[in-house]
């Protein structure tokens, strides 16, 4: 993150645009990749598609983290069983959501899985240690309510891929906490590196078991998703490199309208009105939790630097 200098006001103006331009050019791509697979998981296997998906993944981490300085250098860390948890973690949530994809409508998909912010702020008092009030205990509360609603009788039924979907949020809601332990030692570059490597053999060590032959049309949709999920990536990564994730993390929620979008335009699929509202329960509950993290964060550090000046000050 590139902090404003003294006269350039704009300068740090312009990056948290830049910033949040490019989170939601990513939301788009990661939109596109979740289509395209839920195309591919209907005739191939999910095990064969995260397989293929990370073997991109391990070769662009590689290549972005061997630019910065050796590789053994990278491996270092000091949360290193840590590290291996969060990556096989986020491997698992990606089988999650590759499964539900087989059976749930993408926008319905998109609702459910957004509750994974929720369950993070939840997830975090065991790892983190973090203190959670009353008030977003009860924001949390009614964004799972939303997710209720979605999953209501006469709603989306309660199959396989509804499951697949809530561990999928789960999996990937430990996996945050867990980064975020993560990062107040290691550098961003040994995070990516144990993801890519360890994701790389966890998944071609179940994916080859599932191979299945592909023709053309499959073998181009799967070099799209492997693509497409590459680029993402990497654009998130520039965006956070620009403006603060506190900044850019409401805009995820871009990821539920974008999804009812392509469902209806890919698949002729229109999501409810009453679960529309079960999403939009969730996204609020979620909004409401992140400003109050970000206020309580504010009030930390007006306290911090309260406490510093009086120290300065003559007793």
């Amino acid at each position: 993150m590139t902090e404003p200098q003294a006269g350039q006001p704009r300068r740090r103006a312009d990056n948290i645009a830049l910033g949040i331009g490019l989170t939601l050019l990513a939301i788009v791509i990661f939109g596109i990749q979740d289509a395209v697979s839920k195309s591919l998981v209907q005739t191939h296997s999910p095990f064969q598609l995260a397989m293929l998906r990370f073997w991109a993944f391990a070769a662009f981490s590689l290549v972005l983290v061997s630019r910065q300085g050796p590789l053994k250098q990278a491996f270092r860390s000091k949360y290193p069983w840590l590290q291996w948890l969060r990556a096989i973690l986020l491997v698992v949530d990606i089988w999650f959501f590759a499964m539900a994809l087989k059976t749930v409508p993408l926008a319905e998909l998109q609702a459910v899985v957004l509750v994974y912010p929720l369950m993070a702020t939840l997830v975090a008092i065991p790892i983190l240690g973090e203190k959670v009030g009353l008030f977003r205990l009860v924001a949390v509360f009614i964004g799972f309510c939303g997710a209720l609603v979605i999953v209501r009788p006469g709603g989306l039924p309660i199959d396989g891929g509804v499951i697949f979907a809530i561990l999928s949020a789960a999996s990937y809601a430990v996996y945050i906490a867990l980064t975020r332990k993560v990062s107040s030692a290691d550098t961003t570059a040994t995070s990516m590196v144990y993801v890519g490597v360890v994701g790389l053999l966890l998944t071609t060590a179940v994916g080859v078991f599932f191979w299945q032959p592909m023709d053309l049309s499959a073998m181009l949709q799967m070099g799209l998703v492997m693509v497409t999920s590459t680029a993402a990536h990497g654009l998130m990564m520039v965006a956070l490199s620009r403006a603060p994730a506190s900044t850019l993390q409401p805009f995820n929620y871009f990821a539920l309208p974008w999804g009812i979008f392509l469902s209806y335009q890919v698949f002729g699929h229109l999501i409810d009105p009453v679960s529309l509202i079960g999403g939009g329960i969730i996204v609020g509950a979620g909004l409401v939790v992140m400003g109050r993290e970000r206020h309580l964060s504010r009030l930390g550090r007006r306290s911090a630097v309260t406490a510093a000046e009086e120290e300065t000050l003559p007793h």
